[in-house]
């Protein structure tokens, strides 16, 4: 059924935090919550001995809606703390409202704002953004039985990325486990150069490729293209025919060859080639082709991850404004070779992992479609709530 339509700002008050200075910042006093410690949990709170009104004081339970740069909604749990700017506190009324479904809402707000928004990324959203927006507002019970689905939905969500998440903790703990830290190699393994484990290391060209707008399905590769250890296509630029060739004269990317970034804001990241996609490297990566008589890709690529390993690429970079290595310094960097038989029996393991990551991404997949139909059907009243909590098998 259809609902009345109303503003947030009949249901709820929205507060900007106090604009703290580094100058108010001190080891001591209360905590200062800034955007990064909501995005991030890991990061460090600066504390202050100032006093500023009791209204930017956030205590336990409050909902809280970054708006700049990270925009999203949060629910505070933690000490009291004071709230800094680009942070609002929105106090709503519950007896109007059910706090769950206006959380909800919030996240629907920003995802409608974003459609909306000009260029790529919204940026930030204004008070006034968010207080003119309309939302629908059902009967108390309904929001209930609304933010029950849809909450029940994204607690299965958050499941499935824990669960892949596991699997990439489950697949380093395992590689160190067998072969030790590829740096203090403290099996004592015998050693070798990342020139002497490969048949060939393959620069990129160094020119910037013609893209085309039109699918052609050959991918031109950059260091953005590289997520979590794998090749993400999502937003991989494609390029003609041509161009193709012409940046493969020396070899065409193959199955379980390896790109690594080394130069820019990612470097020392790597991947490795999926099968069946076509590529090409883009500027700034570069690719390991590795002598399987000696060594797996699965076994290179583990190696290349280790926070160690990575301090001994680090040790390379030249100057300029990007950090970089010169190939011929990284191919000189030695790491250890362990027997080939032990190589393999990980790389047996790396497949079954990514075959668990494969269904657990599908998985994912099915669950946010289905949550966005969801979400976007009960926001415009088109959700028939009796049919979906009888029906709702896929949340349990």
């Amino acid at each position: 059924m259809k609902y009345p339509l109303t503003s947030i700002s009949n249901v709820a008050n929205f507060i900007n935090g106090f604009p703290f200075k580094p100058t108010d910042w001190g080891a001591n006093g209360f905590q200062i919550i800034r955007i990064q410690n909501l995005s991030n949990q890991a990061k460090p709170y600066n504390r202050t001995l100032k006093e500023v009104p009791s209204q930017y004081i956030v205590r336990k339970g409050d909902i809280l809606v970054s708006w700049s740069a990270t925009i999203d909604v949060f629910e505070w749990d933690d000490e009291d703390s004071y709230l800094n700017q680009h942070i609002f506190k929105v106090e709503y009324n519950s007896n109007k409202i059910n706090k769950q479904y206006f959380k909800l809402s919030l996240k629907n707000t920003i995802r409608e704002l974003d459609k909306f928004a000009h260029g790529s990324t919204m940026k930030h959203v204004v008070k006034g953004d968010f207080e003119n927006h309309q939302i629908p507002l059902p009967p108390l019970d309904d929001q209930i039985r609304i933010a029950t689905v849809l909450t029940r939905a994204e607690k299965l969500i958050a499941k499935r990325k824990e669960s892949i998440k596991a699997l990439d903790e489950f697949l380093k703990s395992t590689f160190l486990e067998m072969f030790g830290d590829p740096v203090r190699n403290e099996k004592g393994w015998g050693l070798v150069s990342l020139k002497e484990m490969c048949h060939q290391v393959i620069d990129c060209p160094h020119n910037t490729p013609k893209y085309v707008d039109e699918h052609t399905g050959l991918y031109c590769i950059r260091s953005a293209d590289i997520q979590n250890g794998y090749l993400d296509f999502s937003n991989t630029l494609q390029v003609d025919i041509g161009t193709f060739r012409q940046r493969n004269i020396r070899h065409v990317p193959f199955y379980n060859d390896i790109v690594f970034t080394r130069e820019g804001g990612r470097l020392g990241n790597s991947a490795r080639v999926p099968q069946n996609p076509m590529i090409c490297l883009g500027q700034r990566v570069m690719l390991f082709t590795v002598d399987n008589k000696i060594a797996t890709s699965e076994f290179l690529w583990a190696v290349l991850n280790p926070v160690t390993f990575q301090k001994c690429i680090n040790n390379l970079v030249g100057g300029g404004a990007a950090p970089r290595v010169n190939i011929k310094d990284l191919i000189k960097i030695e790491c250890y070779l362990p027997p080939l038989g032990l190589q393999n029996q990980f790389a047996l393991i790396v497949t079954k992992i990514e075959s668990l990551k494969s269904k657990y991404s599908q998985s994912l997949t099915e669950l946010e479609n289905l949550y966005g139909s969801l979400s976007q059907r009960a926001f415009k009243g088109e959700l028939d709530l009796s049919k979906v909590l009888v029906d709702n098998n896929v949340f349990q």
